[in-house]
């Protein structure tokens, strides 16, 4: 006869049988006991906890009830960034990332619809939720946390582990000893309707839809709450891993979900770009019935190598894409149009709306755009309107009713004065630039043109000067700069730093203390990085990203406001429209002032130095050419013209010399010339010696171009970085390889010079060792940064 288990035993047996039975419930759809079974195993595994206190431990199924409310999310770093997808919207624009895939890849003969060289892809539906990332260490939830803005999220490891479907322990074995699971925190639609059931039963507040109702319950700094609610985990993915997954996005889910994390039941794999096509448009099918909500499809190349290869943009990855379903569309009538100012002076129209129900969200305004789209739209005040969430999110006027137009209908008309401030409103001129020629026409946008005395532009440029991403001003929000612009306190970003306590104490919402803390944090924000402070600048067409590459590459202030349009193209992603747009801002007299005034108040730019190696080396003569825009010749010709000449000085010689260019091969009669015509205007000369001489005054001139590359100790070496790297991020030991003149290539050749490979590493140290390429570890590649005085 067996003894009766101990408390501790029998506690132990619960925990385990009660995980095996959420396992087959959440994860397999596959329930081995009744409801009522599991109920009375759960309030006997309780009852033993409560007798013994000290047996319980954090991973047992009885402690996702939430624990004390928090006052505050603490941050999270990512050590990978969670990135953001692309989207496609129509089937062509699919086809088109198919086609982008196959290019990337390097095949050859595969057709748009799966035959030949197609490429097998992982699909699943796109739940309506909130990205989380969930770290497991030695397979124990450690931290769960938001996505946030893709490198720093919000840690809500509380909130997360009071999920039922969340394991708070992996089941079976050989886990990563760090693994990081990505996915997507949504609410049911069944359990959604029950909770709003019961908000309005309490007199609480009901939520316009799922999405809202599941961000909102793991927002809450009381775990207790989110425990309430009904909320569900589904992963897509990973992040940091320390050690090896299977080699395809499918393999990989499916070991997770063997690992006891719930994955979409819907994920297939596609051969092909028409079996993708076939498996939207089932989900599409049956969308309605789903038990979740869903916003489109995802999907992936299947082959993990093959997502490496073909790697990232700035924010999204080439190697996926969300194809969202057609929004959501009701009828509804145009009350009123009125006219908004924004931070750079656009005056835009917003539809005010009868509110109407659209996908779950009560609709009341949308933005029109600008007044071509009223004028495409056919659009009078009165008409009845077809609104659609874009995307399932932006509401949008798609389509007028003409025959329900009431005899009343008014025209829209754009104001001749700003609404704000009284001041002229002109329409802005487009310019477009191609070889040889600039052309103008007017553009779709309305611009107020009292720029900071207009109080909506500088009510606008504040916020965006002192948000997060900015200069991270914390105390001022939107009423509070309202406020010191009314009072006539802050009449452009520098006079922030002039603020005294006694102008903001009598403001409205502060008090002594918050007074105190808002000084506090403006002087606080005296030292910013250069890359936020040129994004605080509020640059036209000039995002987070597009501001870290010209801090990165430029290095300087001063070399950021000098540099001319086409020499900011050399940068990566910088197109001519946007380096313009760069240009004019610092050209600007006002704008300049500005920047004097925001310096001599005490500002210090951080992390200024030296032009970036890598930047300082890109110029060449060829590309020069290329960039002088002359007609006729592209990048073919300029490289000839190039080799010929030798520098600008020659071009411009061979330009004169008729016999000497006549002879000369690889250029056409009319381009040649068009290079005549070109320098024979002495303004193209001008601007061309203009570029020449800020190129050599940068140290990225094309005669220095070898010089500068043999100067730094890794020049002409071919690095590659596989595995986890956990004292430093692959971005940041990417840059400082680049710094010492190395290439840094995603995949493994004869020619790689040497391969830095962490934990996890796979078949790059495979294919590295085959070939008798030097390996690393990471221990010895930071001795080595240190020797080479990096």
């Amino acid at each position: 006869m067996s003894a009766t288990p101990t408390a501790a035993e029998r506690i132990a047996h619960l925990r385990s049988e009660l995980d095996a039975h959420n396992y087959r419930y959440y994860v397999l759809d596959e329930p081995s006991i009744p409801d009522a079974e599991y109920d009375r195993l759960f309030r006997e595994l309780q009852a033993l906890e409560r007798e013994h206190p000290h047996l319980v431990t954090s991973e047992s199924p009885t402690q996702r009830v939430g624990g004390e409310a928090l006052s505050v999310f603490g941050e999270v770093r990512h050590e990978v960034p969670m990135l953001s997808l692309g989207n496609a919207f129509e089937e062509e624009e699919l086809l088109a990332f198919d086609r982008s895939v196959q290019a990337g890849l390097g095949l050859q003969g595969g057709d748009l619809f799966g035959g030949g060289a197609s490429v097998e892809y992982s699909c699943e539906p796109k739940l309506d939720g909130l990205a989380v990332s969930l770290r497991y260490e030695h397979g124990q939830l450690v931290r769960g946390a938001t996505r946030g803005d893709g490198s720093t999220g919000e840690d809500i490891s509380s909130n997360v582990r009071t999920i039922r479907t969340v394991p708070l322990r992996l089941q079976g074995e050989g886990w990563p000893q760090v693994l990081e699971v990505r996915g997507e925190v949504y609410m049911p639609k069944a359990g959604f309707d029950a909770l709003n059931a019961r908000q309005a039963q309490s007199g609480g507040k009901t939520f316009a839809n799922p999405r809202n109702a599941a961000a909102g319950s793991l927002r809450q700094l009381d775990p207790k709450i989110t425990a309430s609610r009904p909320l569900e985990f589904c992963c897509y993915g990973v992040g940091q891993v320390s050690g090896e997954l299977p080699a395809t996005q499918i393999g990989m889910l499916e070991q997770l979900k063997a690992w006891g994390i719930p994955i979409s039941r819907e994920l297939r794999l596609a051969r092909g770009v028409e079996a993708c096509l076939a498996y939207y448009r089932d989900i599409g099918e049956r969308r309605t019935s789903l038990a979740y909500d869903i916003d489109g499809v995802v999907f992936k190349v299947n082959t993990i190598e093959d997502q490496q290869q073909l790697g990232f943009r700035a924010r999204t990855p080439h190697w996926a894409i969300a194809h969202k379903f057609p929004a959501m569309e009701e009828l509804t009538e145009l009350l009123d149009v009125e006219f908004q100012v924004g931070r750079t002076g656009a005056v835009t129209p917003v539809a005010r709306l009868k509110p109407v129900k659209v996908a779950g969200v009560t609709v009341s305004n949308a933005s029109l755009h600008n007044m071509d789209e009223v004028a495409r739209l056919g659009l009078m005040i009165g008409d009845t309107v077809i609104i659609r969430r874009a995307g399932d999110v932006i509401p949008q006027v798609v389509q007028v009713v003409s025959e329900r137009r009431p005899a009343d209908a008014r025209p829209v008309l754009t104001p001749a004065q700003c609404p704000v401030c009284g001041s002229h409103v002109e329409r802005t001129q487009l310019v477009k630039r191609s070889k040889g020629k600039e052309s103008f026409s007017e553009g779709s946008i309305y611009r107020c043109v009292g720029r900071l005395s207009c109080q909506a532009q500088l009510k606008q440029a504040i916020i965006h000067f002192v948000s997060r991403r900015a200069m991270d001003i914390e105390g001022l929000g939107e009423k509070s700069v309202e406020q010191l612009v009314d009072e006539g306190l802050v009449t452009s970003p520098a006079d922030l730093y002039t603020l005294t306590f006694e102008q903001i104490v009598g403001l409205e919402g502060f008090a002594e203390l918050s007074t105190r803390n808002l000084l506090a944090a403006i002087a606080d924000s005296r030292r910013p990085s250069l890359a936020r402070f040129i994004y605080a600048l509020g640059i036209p067409d000039v995002g987070e990203e597009t501001a870290k590459l010209l801090a990165r590459a430029l290095g300087s202030l001063a070399r950021i406001q000098q540099a001319l349009p086409q020499v900011l193209t050399y940068l990566p992603d910088v197109g001519l429209e946007v380096a313009h747009e760069i240009h004019s801002f610092f050209e600007d007299g006002h704008n300049r002032q500005v920047i004097q005034q925001l310096l001599a108040r005490g500002l210090v730019l951080q992390e200024e130095g030296e032009l970036h190696a890598e930047f300082a080396a890109c110029a060449t003569l060829a590309g020069f050419i290329d960039k002088l825009n002359i007609a006729g010749i592209a990048a073919t010709g300029a490289k000839n013209l190039a080799e010929k000449a030798g520098s600008l000085e020659g071009l411009i010689a061979l330009s004169q010399d008729w016999l000497d260019l006549s002879v000369m091969k690889g250029l056409n009669e009319k381009a040649k010339q068009a290079l005549r015509e070109f320098f024979a205007e002495p303004a193209n000369v001008a601007l061309a010696t203009a570029i020449d001489a800020q190129l050599r005054a940068f140290g990225m001139h094309w005669q220095s171009e070898k010089k500068v590359l043999e100067g730094l100790p890794l020049a002409g070496q071919t690095w590659v970085l596989t595995g986890s790297l956990e004292v430093m991020s692959r971005d940041v030991a990417k840059d400082r390889l680049e710094a010492l003149g190395a290439k840094v290539a995603g995949s493994v050749s004869a020619k790689t010079s040497c391969v830095v490979a962490g934990p996890g590493a796979g078949s790059k140290l495979a294919k590295a060792s085959e070939l008798g390429v030097r390996v690393i570890d990471e221990e010895s590649f930071l001795a080595e940064l240190d020797r080479l005085g990096q």
